[in-house]
């Protein structure tokens, strides 16, 4: 049974002076993605939404410093998103990383799985401009690794059930620490997928998703599986009807 917690009422300031001070001996090495390829090099620039343990942002940094086990191990932690995508047929869509991505490459997970950036419309510092800003960005990355346009996933049909801060290393130098936005959708899609981001997806449903659990050959993203060992399922059950209990949660899931 995970715990929660309820977000305070008290926004630090965003500054970068702010930064500095809670992170005084933060990592910054040019040479951590020597050998990666260049274009997931080039995405390693792009800026993550810095937030402390209640999620309120308290600056940016790249995605390269957010990702680095020598800054997550100080306390770094960044907002992220997962999409879970379902079809007519209450099947969910899966995709499968990239041998190129410098985190978890290889590895099956949900739809979607990434950051908002600190960019206009993409932030927030309360929980409704922060879903949205998130809807935003999960739109923006569906096309951009799936190939899926904003016009079939329009922001409206997007459901947000809840946040969970979880930290997983993906090997000794890179990992992950965040604080996760779990999104909904129904809707069919067509996928072009960039083969820099996605290697194959897959639809699947809740009995198939579990038979793939058992295949010792299929590696799985560890936010996944902590979404999956804990209410996906329960929550998957209830798609078409009852998923509004299960909605707009405004405790934080602590699965660390």
């Amino acid at each position: 049974m995970s715990t929660t917690t309820t977000v305070t009422e008290v926004q630090p300031s965003i500054t970068v002076e702010n930064m500095l001070r809670l992170f005084p001996d933060i990592d910054t090495r040019s040479d951590a993605l020597s050998g990666h390829d260049a274009e997931q090099i080039r995405l390693m620039d792009e800026v993550c939404i810095v937030t402390d343990e209640n999620d309120y942002p308290i600056g940016n940094a790249s995605k390269k410093i957010c990702h680095l086990m020598t800054n997550i191990d100080k306390g770094l932690l960044h907002r992220a998103f997962s999409v879970f995508l379902f079809n007519d047929k209450n099947e969910l869509l899966l995709q499968q990383r990239a041998s190129e991505k410098i985190t978890f490459p290889d590895m099956w997970t949900n739809t979607c799985c990434s950051h908002p950036l600190g960019i206009p419309g993409e932030g927030g510092s309360n929980l409704p401009d922060a879903i949205e800003g998130v809807k935003r960005a999960a739109q923006r990355k569906l096309d951009h690794e799936l190939g899926i346009k904003k016009e079939q996933v329009p922001i409206e049909k997007f459901k947000f059930l809840t946040r969970i801060h979880y930290k997983a290393p993906s090997d000794g130098k890179w990992g992950e620490h965040e604080v996760d936005y779990i999104l909904f959708i129904k809707a069919n899609v067509d996928l072009d997928p960039s083969p820099n981001e996605v290697q194959a997806t897959q639809y699947v449903s809740a009995e198939k998703l579990k038979q793939l659990f058992e295949d010792p050959s299929l590696k799985f993203t560890p936010w996944f599986k902590l979404i999956c060992n804990s209410m996906l399922f329960e929550w998957w059950e209830h798609l078409d009807s009852g998923l509004d209990k299960y909605m707009n949660e405004q405790e934080i899931r602590r699965m660390l």
